[in-house]
């Protein structure tokens, strides 16, 4: 791991992904996860306090970035005893299956190297009945976005922590066994090559 992987990239991300239009999103989503909670990607911790805590049995992170672990277990420790973390890739989480009420994944399937073996862990994480609430950037619907999206992505990759410009969000939940509940996308304010969300709730199909 490079300093700037270690050092500055956690903070730049926790910026990044703290600005308005990010919290926004987490605000209408964040608060209708329920009971036992996976949060895959958990990064610097800043759905925490889009939480309604009333509703929280237990949440458990997951994360491979030890630094941006360190710093959500800082930020949890103002909700007691009900934040647990695991330092573990997406891929490949060692829990049980069918343990969750509700997987929340937000701001990281640009970023997992492989998102379908994720969202294939997320599903057999999750109750028969259990929901995926998701808040997500990726591919705009514009040919014009997306050829930009197509050419920066590797450049952007390097600087931005492995983050994806281009993966089309829709579809790589919908092919990976799950049917949409709700689904909205629309773009919130910034460059459009990394503005186009993704935000919604999605069952096992």
């Amino acid at each position: 791991m490079s300093l700037y992987e270690k050092y500055f990239l956690p903070k730049l991300l926790d910026f990044c992904c703290g600005m308005e239009g990010f919290q926004n999103k987490r605000s209408q989503i964040v608060p209708l996860a329920h009971g036992r909670i996976l949060e895959i990607g958990i990064g610097s911790g800043l759905n925490f306090d889009h939480y309604n805590f009333d509703r929280v049995e237990e949440i458990i992170g997951v994360d491979p970035a030890v630094s941006s672990v360190a710093m959500a277990r800082s930020r949890s420790s103002q909700y007691n005893s009900k934040i647990s973390f695991i330092e573990s890739s997406a891929e490949s989480i060692d829990l049980p299956s069918s343990t969750f009420d509700c997987v929340v994944i937000g701001y990281s399937l640009c970023t997992i190297p492989d998102p379908l073996k994720a969202l294939a862990e997320a599903r057999r994480l999750m109750k028969p009945e259990g929901s995926l609430f998701f808040m997500e950037h990726g591919l705009a619907p514009e040919q014009n976005i997306q050829k930009w999206q197509h050419r920066l992505t590797p450049s952007w990759k390097k600087i931005g922590g492995g983050c994806n410009l281009n993966r089309d969000i829709e579809d790589l939940i919908s092919t990976s066994g799950f049917q949409f509940k709700s689904l909205k996308k629309k773009y919130i304010k910034g460059p459009k090559i990394a503005a186009f969300q993704y935000y919604g709730e999605a069952i096992k199909s």
